[in-house]
């Protein structure tokens, strides 16, 4: 008997640091079905009765029994489910049903200020220990524990990996005492205000500016039209811990609260865990009414104008209708289908113009249900240069020409099509869905009133519409008009310089007749594979062996030169991963000027292949599960997708023909450039915009492969360079080509043959230029200014390290370095000083260069406390260089790391990353077998060896972006 192919967790060392005995066996996912084709069977309505769980009362779709749903004497209502997903983890989610909406005008940012304070310190954790808490069971703070306020909701999240009795029941214990009684005092108030202040400042002021304005004359007369969860300074300063106290009483209470909990483990102990933890807590006072929210009203302003000259010109329209709660029915789903239908012909019209040179760079539409305020349906656009006026004329006109005439059938079967294609591929690769997942998509259910429906479900409701005959060019038309009605159409313009006429044209494009201006449409041409450019023989195997024996890679290579990695394994049902690594990458490319090199990830792939332009590759995969991505790394250009067994061959055959016949259509080019200059001005708009643009180049000692390009680079930019910058590139240098996941070794070899393997053998590359510098220590840091927000300014500090794959046990230990500085500088600077919302320290070791690694600390702060941030930053430092860290301080850095890697260990992308290169360079794989002793022997002599190696003040590099009054 044949048995699946399982991809293997990497074994962990020192278990016992984090786990002793696990909930269940911590195994990969089982075998999965044979696919089969088949037609699945109509979804019939069911009825209500005593059992139908909580979460679909007034629904006909059948519940999803793969979830245990329930409800507590005291009102708290819980779902819980087995998902082994990644094995071992369980993701546990709590959901108050209170935002900044339910706020009075005294109150504005309590709902986000109580969220902080709940994390920080509860009845069953004093201040800042469950961090640490979390820390000893694996968990990695900021994207294992985390939480979010809306205008509506408020949702704490953990993941728990590895995750045992104990530590379930540790976890449960202390959440539920986070919503209980969280310490909510003079003194934990204190603490935690700067930090949310701190979180308010370095939001960015263009964006937040402009995200006000759009909300003011959106919802004008609505309490969302002023009611940003972050709050404003004046209410949180003025806040009192009773103040504080008392919104808590009134909105958490167990019957606003619902606890979703998906895990490796058996539903029964989760949910036991939520019985035994959550049926204690009691409500005070009566349950509040919620608030109205009031409803969209005409007779308001229809325009607004911002001025922020940081940010693109754009526009942002909207047809607003009241919110409305009704039964989430088949019926319902299925009508709103037909509405996502209508909308996505309009943006393939929409897109179609930009991709051909249209007045806009991009334009789109969508349907949106905002926090139970408003159903709108929003377009957004960006035009070419400043002409917003015609921008706004062509979108409308092609909005015209869908309310006038009905699509035709073959554009309603493409979009149908392609529905159907992903979501068959959803069903296929549902027993792969990660249990987080599912607990947000179950959390943000509640939230918008609606059930949840598995892939299947979702399916079969679709097929019904089909079978229905609810996709006709009439429902379509139909639905059209419908979600284009509303009670007004309302618009706002960012415009980079103020004009006191903007507001009245725009109320007059908005109403303006664009019959004139609609376009013409004819029928599409069919397009196929066989169009595309022909490639040779199949390639002949003249290699094969196994690098890699737990899990078991192999190697196969071709005559021409090609090199295959292959990794079958069906742990990833449905799912086979590509890359394709050629060519040299950044050490291909000159360090001493700007390239087209920047235009890379906009243009190369929209350029097309051969005489197939983005528009016919489109048409071509759409339906398909075939994609096309392009990246650049130290030492190779990237291209890859995502496919299934059924489309490997096609998928290898795009990226090979991409590679042996590009398309250099210009148009691509064109709109690179547009995006490119319409977005320059934003970078300087605030710290972490400099920071972006100007960062990688000065820790590159101004090498230009890591530079960012200046305006005039980006005004030189046309296909003539592009092509002849590129199409060298494509065409020369050694290929390596992945093939991870769920196909066999005889299809991906076949495949590969067919493809790759006929390729004609490739010039080699220029010899790459692996010289990379860091700078050199300066006495004062170097300033970069920013246009935006006085009150913002960022601080940076690093250390060069090294590079190269003979390193990489170096490089593992210098993760646990990272994270030990950035917990103290998180402790520090955020918790203790509330100085900073989100420092952090990360170390870089680039694998295919001999050098150029680093540590890096980094910190938004006020602009006076650049010297604190150093100030820190450097004692730090020259206590881990001067002290060992304590055994426990170790512990709750190992932890993280190894719950990490075991976690992602079980999916194919970790390993794909891990072998990539490894053709050329076998030490990349022979390193793979120590990842978990790298971390798990570490000791804290090793930790401190390390600091003392790299931590040194005479290497250092530091820069300020400040304001530029500042600077001035």
């Amino acid at each position: 008997m044949a048995f699946p192919v399982r991809v293997r967790r990497i074994a962990l060392p020192l278990l016992a640091l984090i786990a002793t005995t696990p909930l269940v066996a911590q195994t990969a996912p089982p075998p999965a079905p044979q696919q089969q084709s088949r037609q699945l069977p109509p979804l019939q309505p069911v009825a209500q009765g005593p059992d139908t769980p909580w979460l679909f009362k007034g629904s006909d779709i059948p519940p999803d029994r793969s979830w245990t749903y329930g409800v507590l004497p005291n009102g708290l209502r819980y779902a819980v489910r087995h998902n082994g997903v990644p094995p071992g983890q369980i993701a546990i989610r709590v959901a108050i049903d209170a935002g900044s909406l339910m706020e009075t005008e005294q109150e504005r940012g309590f709902a986000h200020l109580l969220e902080h304070l709940s994390f920080r310190g509860s009845m069953h954790v004093p201040d800042g220990e469950s961090k640490r808490v979390w820390q000893r069971l694996g968990v990695t703070f900021g994207s294992d524990t985390n939480a979010a306020t809306s205008f509506t909701q408020t949702v704490y999240k953990l993941d728990l990996p590895g995750a045992t009795q104990a530590g379930l029941d540790e976890s449960m214990k202390i959440l539920a005492g986070m919503m209980a009684e969280p310490t909510i005092t003079p003194a934990s108030l204190n603490a935690e205000r700067p930090v949310v202040l701190a979180e308010q400042r370095e939001q960015p002021g263009p964006q937040l500016r402009l995200g006000d304005a759009t909300r003011a004359l959106f919802f004008a007369g609505q309490p969302l039209a002023d009611r940003s969860p972050i709050g404003n300074v004046e209410t949180l300063q003025a806040a009192t811990a009773d103040m504080v106290s008392a919104f808590h009483d009134r909105w958490y209470r167990p019957d606003r609260a619902v606890v979703v909990i998906a895990g490796d483990a058996d539903p029964k102990l989760l949910e036991a865990a939520v019985v035994k933890h959550f049926s204690g807590w009691k409500g005070k006072g009566p349950a509040p009414q919620n608030p109205d929210l009031g409803k969209p009203k005409a007779g308001g302003p229809l325009s607004a104008v911002v001025n922020e000259p940081a940010l693109p010109t754009l526009v942002q329209m909207a047809t607003v209708r009241p919110w409305t709660v009704g039964n989430d029915t088949i019926v319902f789903n299925q009508e709103r289908m037909v509405d996502q239908i209508a909308i996505r012909i309009i943006n393939r019209r929409l897109e179609s113009r930009a991709r051909a040179g249209a007045s806009y760079i991009s334009a789109g539409a969508d349907l949106e249900d905002v926090s139970r305020s408003a159903n709108i349906t929003a377009i957004s656009i960006m035009p070419v240069g400043n002409d917003w006026e015609a921008a706004v004329r062509d979108v409308r006109a092609t909005v015209a020409s869908a309310l006038r005439n009905p699509p035709s059938q073959q554009e309603i079967d493409r979009e149908v099509g392609e529905i159907r294609a992903a979501m068959e591929n959803a069903v296929a690769t549902s027993r792969v869905d990660a249990g987080a997942k599912l607990a947000d998509n179950l959390v943000e259910a509640v939230d918008i009133r609606e059930t949840v429906a598995g892939p299947e479900m979702s399916l079969r409701i679709f097929d019904g519409a089909v079978a229905g005959k609810f996709f006709t060019p009439a429902k379509v038309q139909a639905a059209t008009r419908k979600v284009f009605e509303g009670v007004e159409t309302r618009a706002l313009v960012n415009t980079p310089t103020p004009d006191p006429s903007a507001a009245n044209k725009l109320a007059a494009a908005i109403q303006a007749d664009v019959t004139a201006a609609a376009e013409k449409r004819g029928p599409q041409r069919t397009v196929k594979f066989d169009e595309l450019p022909k490639l040779g023989a199949p390639g002949k195997v003249t290699g094969r062996s196994v690098v890699l024996t737990d899990p078991q890679i192999e190697k196969v290579s071709f005559a021409n030169g090609v090199n295959l990695l292959m990794f079958p394994n069906n742990s990833e049902t449905g799912k086979v991963y590509v890359q394709v690594r050629f060519g040299r990458g950044l050490s291909a490319l000159p360090s001493n000027r700007q390239t087209p090199a920047f235009a890379g990830d906009l243009a190369l792939v929209a350029s097309g292949v051969g005489k197939f332009g983005q528009e016919e590759l489109d048409q071509l995969t759409g339906d398909r599960q075939i994609g096309l991505s392009f990246g650049m790394q130290e030492d190779a250009f990237v291209l890859g997708g995502i496919t299934t067994a059924a489309d490997l061959n096609d998928q290898l055959r795009l990226i090979a023909t991409k590679l042996a016949g590009p398309g250099w259509d210009p148009k691509p080019v064109a709109r690179a450039r547009a995006v490119m200059l319409a977005s320059y001005d934003s970078q300087s708009s605030s710290p972490v915009g400099v920071l972006q643009r100007d960062l990688e180049g000065l820790l590159h000692a101004g090498d230009t492969r890591w530079a960012s390009p200046d305006r005039k680079d980006i005004e030189g930019l046309d296909a003539a360079r592009f092509r002849a910058f590129w199409e060298p590139l494509l065409a020369s240098g050694p290929i390596e080509v992945q093939v991870y996941g769920d196909t066999t070794a005889d299809a991906a070899i076949a495949a590969v043959a067919s493809t790759f393997g006929a390729l004609k053998p490739r010039p080699a590359a220029p010899v790459g230029n692996v010289d990379v510098r860091f700078p050199d220590h300066v006495a004062t840091p170097v300033v970069r200014t920013h246009t935006g927000q006085p009150n913002q300014a960022a601080a940076v500090i690093a250390w060069p390290t090294g590079g190269g794959s003979a390193g990489l046990t170096e490089s593992r230990k210098l993760e646990l370095l990272a994270a030990i500085f950035r917990d103290r500088l998180l402790d520090k600077l955020r918790s203790e000083a509330g100085v900073s919302y989100t420092p952090n320290v990360s170390t870089d070791w680039p694998v295919g260069l001999p050098s150029g690694g680093k540590i890096l600390a980094i910190g938004a702060v006020p602009p006076d406390k650049t010297d604190f941030f150093f100030q820190l930053a450097r004692g730090i430092a020259a206590d881990l260089v001067a002290n060992p860290i304590t055994e426990d301080e170790l512990r709750r850095a190992q932890a993280p790391v190894l719950q990490f890697i075991a976690r992602v260990s079980s999916g194919n992308m970790f390993w794909m990353q891990q072998t990539a290169g490894g053709t050329l360079d076998p030490k990349r794989i022979d390193a793979i077998n120590t990842i978990a002793s790298d971390i798990g022997t570490t000791t804290s002599a090793d930790i401190q060896a390390l600091a003392v190696k790299y931590l040194r003040p005479e290497k250092d590099w530091s820069l300020v972006v400040v304001p530029e009054k500042k600077a001035n």
